[in-house]
């Protein structure tokens, strides 16, 4: 598959330096990297018009050259650029057309480096690493690399700006190499004979749609347009529910000088790969449906305060009746590998979600206070849940809130989340809040370790935590297990500061205290009594440093820490878990 891929790379930049050799003398050529002329000349008239001068290329009129002063060669107030010049005009950023007058392309080309140290309990197993070992948890340390080159062509007809585009063709795809060590067996592969290393690779599509403008709604460019194919789409604020990059169809559109806008979405979800997280080629059997609608300024009738305030109404549907999967390391992950899995013949149960959300939120500022807000409510039927061992009615909630103030180029922050748990697991409602696919912004985000870190539930094959989540939601992965409605819910408490120390550099830091909601579903799948609600302390530090005040270089390290309360403790050891990580991004 690399060799495919390779051998389009290589074709498209033999034909863009072709291109880019066919274009006019540098000292015909207008500002910037133009390319070649789109458009051809008209027929020269019988008649020689002294007055006008046909310029049948309106993008690609010649800039005559300019000196302040007889011989001061190079004193210009501007720049010609060059194709390998990004912040010039360029025609590789769809500054210049590529076919006649309306047609543009965007190139761009990303490097994404990943490191990360990391740490949290894992089990040693009947096949530990370290001889002689009897002590349930092994070594809980582990070392990730991961390697990321993003390649994204865009061909789009219409203007530079303002009115929307006619049609627009998107194409990202994305080369891999992910490299995982960690310290005991059992881990990276569920057979211990492939030791405690892995190196894997995957090229997949990120994106790969097509854009068409239906009609213009009104004189202040509404419009209503239609995205089919693998898009990514963010259903709110932040990504609470729903932040994924998967095959649909959205109808878009907006009204009221962009006031109002809405959306009508269908995603049927592509498989992920297990190891690098991106998507896969084959499809499972899942379909989301949402609808959204977002009205500006909401409320800014009554008082000015509410200018800058956003409201979202939002209705979501998770129809998964995905079969039995087993991930590429060879673990089960679908349905979840926990509990009452097969009846009595051996025959895995397969369950089947049909999952309602409505949801309310907001988002800006009302006066001086930043505000974003966020509740759902979860209604609908699983056919068999394998923690209660029957179906279940699911009737979830889930609540958050994050209040700040800007004092000058300080931000502080307070927000709190809940997400509801089962209180009793062996009925058959299950009350315990879980998401479609989340990755969420919000307390702290990618640098706390809650958030960030898969944390293994014991003696299970499902995760307490999923990585890049924020719900305790006893699942076996984020991207290829199933919402799991009987879980222990949430209360999350943070407390945070985001400094803009210069316009190059930003420091974000926050503290978690994390809460159970309920552990009456951690006590039956540990056959353990009196474990405790509280969960422990989060504190991370993130840095993000842009050297050049843009984002073609961006620098970004974190680290954090979580200190055990008295239930982790209950469940895992005393030990505090560690999260370290620096990435580096390369933009073209």
């Amino acid at each position: 598959m690399f060799g495919k891929w390779g051998l389009a790379v290589a074709l498209i930049f033999v034909a863009t330096t072709a291109w880019a050799d066919d274009a006019k003398k540098p000292d015909e050529q207008p500002l910037g990297a133009a390319g070649p002329e789109t458009v051809d000349a008209p027929p020269r008239p019988q008649r020689e018009q002294k007055d006008f001068s046909p310029l049948p290329d309106r993008w690609r009129i010649e800039f005559p050259d300019w000196e302040r002063m007889r011989g001061s060669e190079g004193e210009m107030p501007y720049e010609k650029g060059s194709y390998l010049d990004p912040y010039h005009q360029n025609v590789l950023k769809g500054d210049y057309p590529v076919i006649g007058d309306d047609i543009f392309m965007v190139l761009t080309a990303r490097s994404d480096t990943i490191t990360e140290g990391r740490s949290f309990p894992v089990a040693s197993g009947v096949s530990t690493e370290r001889a002689r070992s009897d002590a349930f948890f092994g070594n809980f340390n582990q070392f990730f690399l991961d390697q990321n080159f993003i390649l994204s062509g865009e061909l789009f007809k219409g203007d530079t700006a303002f009115k929307p585009k006619e049609l627009d063709l998107k194409l990202t795809p994305v080369f891999n190499l992910n490299y995982t060590r960690t310290f005991e067996r059992n881990i990276i592969n569920i057979d211990p004979a492939q030791g405690t290393t892995r190196l894997d690779g995957q090229v997949a599509l990120q994106e790969a749609s097509v854009e068409y403008h239906l009609v213009d709604l009104s004189p202040n460019y509404d419009f209503l347009t239609v995205i089919a194919g693998i898009q990514p789409f963010q259903s709110d604020f932040r990504g609470f529910l729903f932040n994924d990059n998967n095959m649909g169809v959205r109808l878009q559109g907006n009204y009221l000088a962009n006031r109002l806008q809405a959306n009508l979405a269908v995603f049927h979800q592509l498989e992920k790969d297990t190891n690098s997280g991106l998507n896969d080629y084959s499809f499972r059997n899942q379909t989301v449906f949402i609808a959204n609608f977002f009205c500006q300024d909401f409320l800014s009738e009554l008082s000015d305060a509410f200018l800058g305030y956003q409201l979202l109404l939002s209705y979501h549907m998770n129809l998964d009746l995905s079969g039995r999967k087993y991930d590429n390391n060879g673990f089960l992950v679908r349905p979840n590998n926990v509990g009452d899995v097969s009846d009595t013949l051996g025959h895995i149960h397969e369950d089947d979600l049909r999952i309602s959300y409505l949801g309310w939120g907001g988002d800006g500022h009302i006066g001086p206070i930043n505000i974003t807000h966020q509740y759902y409510l979860a209604v609908g039927r699983e056919s068999f849940n394998t923690i209660a061992g029957r179906a279940q009615d699911v009737l979830a909630q889930f609540a958050a809130c994050e209040l700040s103030y800007d004092i000058d180029w300080v931000r502080v922050k307070g927000s709190f989340l809940w997400a509801s748990g089962d209180r009793n697991p062996y009925n058959k409602t299950a009350t315990g809040f879980d998401t479609i696919f989340d990755n969420p912004f919000f307390a702290g985000a990618g640098f706390s370790y809650w958030n960030r870190q898969a944390i293994p539930f014991p003696q299970t094959g499902v995760n307490l935590v999923q990585r890049l989540s924020i719900v305790p939601d006893l699942r076996s992965s984020k991207i290829q297990g199933k919402s799991n409605f009987v879980n222990p819910g949430l209360f999350l408490y943070n407390g945070g500061v985001h400094l803009k120390i210069t316009p190059k550099l930003f420091v974000d830091a926050n503290v978690n205290f994390l809460f159970f909601d309920h552990t009456q579903v951690l006590q039956l799948l540990l056959n353990q009594n009196n474990i405790s609600n509280y969960i422990g302390v989060d504190y991370s530090v993130g840095v993000q440093y842009r050297p050049l005040l843009t984002d073609n270089i961006i620098i970004t390290a974190g680290a954090a820490a979580l200190t055990p309360g008295a239930g982790f403790r209950n469940i895992y050891t005393d030990q505090t878990l560690y999260s370290t990580f620096a990435a580096l991004t390369f933009t073209y």
